[in-house]
C-alpha cells in the first residue's frame, strides 16, 4: 500500500500545500504526486499526458559544439578546447572548465588561464566558396558563420535515439536536446516482466478499477542518480536557466536512497525508462563519440530540470515523491517564461523569490490578479506540464533562412551582390542536405530582406523555378534579380542586415518538369522508359512498299516515321537517312523530339487563349453599388498574463 508523503495530496485534496495556506481542492483533475494506479491505467493505451505511468526524458548533449569539434579533430577527451565565433567563446568543453574558463571570457583571457588551450573557430562561408570551411583567418566583414556541421551531427544523434528506442516518441527540442517519451515501451515491459498484471484477478473487488498490488523492490544501481525525497538539492548545485547543475566531481554517483519512502509503480516505470535511456546513451557514445546527460521524470518540464542535476555524462531520476522538495528552493524566475516582466510582476506582487514562496497563493487569487491564463503558472510551480512529446522528425520545415548582420553596412549596389552569393551558398547546402533525405523537396518562393539599422526591413520575393539540381549560381542569380528590384536606381544605401530565404518548401509533384523541358527536346538518356512505352503505342515505323530482294545493305533508302496528333489530327512525319539512324531506338528518339515540339506548340496556344482578357459583365443599375472598404480590425490590448509577453 502506498504511503502518504509530507505535503502530498489525499485522494480528495489538492496537489500539496504552500506556506500553511490550503490550496483550493478544485484542482483534483490535475492529478497528484501519489496516485492510485489501477489495472485500467496499466492496460489503457490512450491516456496521453494524464497517464499516471508516464515517463519522459530530456537528453542533453554535453558541451555540444565543443564535442562536435573534438570528434571532427579526433582530439583526446582530456584536451581543453573552446569554440570561438569571431571574438566570443560560444562553447567550452569540461576539461577547459576546470581552468575556470567560461563562455563569458575573451580569447586572450582564456589563454592566460590555460596556455595549452585548443581554440577552434566555427566554420564560415566566404565569397567564392560553395561550402563552409575552417580558415586560418576569419573576418566578420567578409565571412559568414556556418552551423551546418553541428546541425548534421545533431540529426545523427536524434536518428540514433529513434533507432535504439523503437516505440518511443523522440522530439528534438533544440540542436543539442531531445525529449523522449518512454511511456508506451515501459508499459509493454512491465506487462512482460509481471504477466500477472495483464488482467485483474477473479476476486478483484472493482474489476479493472482495482488498484494494482504493491510493486516489487527496485534496484536503482547503475540507472543514474536518484534525487533524494527528503532533502533539497545540495548546496554545491547552481541553477541556470531553470536547470539545477551540480559541481560535483562525481557526476555519475547516485544519491543516498530514502529508505523510509515506499516505492510505487511509477517508480518502477521510471527505473525501466532509465534502463532504456542508459542503453541509448551508451550507443550514442560508442557509435558517434558524444557524451550526453539525461533527466527522467513524469513530464517534459521536470525532465528538463532534472537533466542538469549531474553533468557531464550523468543521468538523474526524479521520483514523484521528490518533486516538492526539489522545486521549493528553486528561484522561480529561472523557470522558462517566468523570467522577464512576468517573473518580476510575481516577485513584486507577492514579495517572493522561490517556488516555495508562491505555493501559498491560491489559484483564485492568482487569476484575480493575472487573469485566467495564470493557471499555467499555478500548475508549473507544482511540477505539472500538459505538453506532449511529438516526434518532429517527419515534420516538414516550410522555410530556410540565411541571414547576416553586417558590421560594415552595405553602401553600394555591388557589395549587395557579394553578400547575396555568400547567403546563396548556405541556402544551397541546406536545401541539398534536406533533399538527400527527401529528394522531392522544393521551395516555391525565394525572398530577399534588407534592413537599415532598427528600421523595418524591405523585401522582394519571386517564385523559385524548379530545376533538377540546385546550385549556388542558380540561387545567387535569382537573389541578384531581387536585389536589383529592391534597390532600384538608388546609389546611396546603408543596409545593416541582409537575409535570403526559401519559403513554401513542399514536396514537388510527381512528374514535374524543369523549365528547360518546355523548350529543349529531351535526349535519349533523359527520357523516362514510360515515355518510350507511350511512344510505341502512338508512332508507326515502316518502310515504303518494295520487294525484299531490291534492298541493299548499304542503301540510302529513307525510313518513314509518322505520328498522328490526337488533338488536331495532323500527321507528323520525318524522313531520315538510314545512315543516320541505323537502329529503331534512335528512330524512336527522333520522332519523340518531333512529338514534344508539336506538343509545345499546343501548349503555347493554350497559354495565349488563357491570357485573353474576358470582358466583365456590366452590373445592372439595380445591382451597381460601391463596396464599402473594410476597416482594419483594431488589435485588442492584451489582458491578464498576456500583457507580460511582447507581441510580435
Amino acid at each position: 500500500m502506498e504511503t502518504s508523503l509530507p505535503d502530498s495530496p489525499t485522494k480528495t485534496g489538492s496537489l500539496w500545500k504552500g506556506k500553511a495556506k490550503d490550496v483550493t481542492s478544485a484542482q483534483d483533475e490535475f492529478g497528484d504526486l501519489n496516485p492510485i494506479i489501477t489495472y485500467r491505467h496499466l492496460l489503457s493505451q490512450n491516456l496521453g499526458v494524464r497517464d499516471p505511468l508516464r515517463v519522459v526524458a530530456l537528453c542533453d548533449s554535453d558541451a555540444f559544439y565543443a564535442a562536435c569539434e573534438m570528434v571532427r579533430l579526433g582530439v583526446d577527451k582530456d584536451t581543453p578546447l573552446v569554440v570561438l565565433q569571431w571574438d566570443s567563446i560560444i562553447a567550452v568543453n569540461y576539461p577547459a572548465r576546470k581552468y575556470g574558463i567560461s563562455r563569458m571570457d575573451k580569447k586572450m583571457d582564456a589563454l592566460k588561464r590555460c596556455p595549452h588551450l585548443k581554440i577552434v573557430h566555427v566554420a564560415t562561408y566566404r565569397e567564392g566558396e560553395t561550402e563552409p570551411g575552417y580558415w586560418d583567418e576569419v573576418d566578420t566583414n567578409t565571412h559568414k558563420v556556418s552551423l551546418d556541421y553541428y546541425r548534421r551531427e545533431s540529426l545523427k544523434i536524434a536518428a540514433m535515439f529513434r533507432e535504439m528506442l523503437p516505440g518511443c516518441e523522440v522530439e528534438k527540442a533544440s540542436i543539442d536536446e531531445a525529449f523522449i517519451d518512454f511511456t508506451k515501451p515501459v508499459r509493454e515491459i512491465i506487462l512482460q516482466r509481471y504477466p500477472h498484471l495483464a488482467q485483474p484477478p477473479p476476486d478483484a473487488p472493482f474489476g479493472v478499477e482495482t488498484a494494482l498490488p504493491p510493486p516489487p523492490p527496485i534496484v536503482w544501481d547503475g540507472k543514474g542518480a536518484v534525487i533524494p525525497v527528503n532533502s533539497p538539492p545540495s548546496e554545491d548545485s547552481s541553477i541556470t536557466d531553470g536547470q539545477i547543475s551540480s559541481s560535483s566531481d562525481e557526476p555519475g554517483r547516485a544519491e543516498p536512497l530514502d529508505k523510509d519512502v515506499v516505492s510505487t509503480w511509477h517508480d518502477v516505470a521510471l527505473s525501466i525508462g532509465a534502463e532504456l535511456m542508459t542503453n541509448a546513451r551508451d550507443a550514442v557514445h560508442t557509435t558517434l563519440g558524444y557524451s550526453t546527460s539525461a533527466g527522467i521524470a513524469r513530464n517534459k518540464f521536470l525532465a528538463k530540470l532534472t537533466a542538469s542535476y549531474r553533468k557531464p555524462n550523468g543521468q538523474s531520476i526524479l521520483r514523484n515523491a521528490s518533486i516538492p522538495n526539489y522545486l521549493r528552493p528553486m528561484p522561480f524566475q529561472k523557470i522558462r517564461f517566468l523570467g522577464g516582466k512576468l517573473g518580476r510582476a510575481f516577485a513584486e506582487e507577492y514579495d517572493a523569490a522561490t517556488v516555495g514562496d508562491l505555493l501559498s497563493i491560491t489559484l483564485d487569487e492568482m487569476q484575480t490578479k493575472f487573469g485566467e491564463s495564470s493557471i499555467w503558472v499555478y500548475e508549473i510551480l507544482r511540477g505539472l506540464d500538459r505538453s506532449e512529446v511529438k516526434d518532429k522528425g517527419s515534420t516538414l520545415n516550410k522555410s530556410m533562412l540565411a541571414s547576416k548582420n553586417l558590421p560594415k553596412p552595405i553602401t553600394n549596389v555591388q557589395e549587395g551582390y557579394r553578400w547575396i552569393r555568400v547567403l546563396a551558398a548556405e541556402l544551397a547546402l541546406r536545401l541539398n542536405d534536406a533533399r538527400n533525405m527527401s529528394p522531392n523537396l522544393w521551395p516555391k518562393t525565394l525572398v530577399l530582406h534588407a534592413r537599415k539599422g532598427y528600421e523595418s526591413s524591405r523585401s522582394k520575393q519571386a517564385p523559385f523555378p524548379y530545376t533538377r539540381e540546385v546550385t549556388v549560381d542558380i540561387i545567387a542569380a535569382a537573389g541578384d534579380k531581387l536585389w536589383k528590384e529592391l534597390v532600384g536606381t538608388s546609389t546611396q544605401m546603408n543596409v545593416t542586415n541582409v537575409q535570403l530565404s526559401f519559403t513554401g518548401i513542399d514536396f514537388a509533384e510527381a512528374g514535374q518538369k524543369t523549365i528547360e523541358g518546355f523548350f529543349k527536346p529531351t535526349s535519349k538518356r533523359q527520357r523516362d522508359s514510360a515515355e518510350l512505352t507511350d511512344f510505341n503505342t502512338q508512332a508507326e515505323v515502316g518502310q515504303p512498299e518494295s520487294s525484299a530482294g531490291d534492298a541493299k545493305e548499304d542503301s540510302a533508302t529513307d525510313i518513314i516515321v509518322s505520328h498522328t496528333c490526337t488533338r488536331c489530327k495532323k500527321t507528323l512525319s520525318l524522313n531520315l537517312e538510314l545512315s543516320r539512324f541505323k537502329d529503331s531506338e534512335e528512330q524512336k528518339t527522333a520522332i519523340a523530339a518531333l512529338i514534344m515540339e508539336h506538343d509545345d506548340w499546343h501548349f503555347a496556344q493554350d497559354l495565349v487563349r488563357e491570357e485573353i482578357p474576358i470582358r466583365p459583365i456590366q452590373p445592372s443599375a439595380s445591382t451597381s453599388h460601391k463596396k464599402t472598404p473594410k476597416t482594419k480590425k483594431r488589435r485588442k490590448d492584451p489582458v491578464g498574463i498576456e500583457r507580460f509577453f511582447d507581441r510580435k
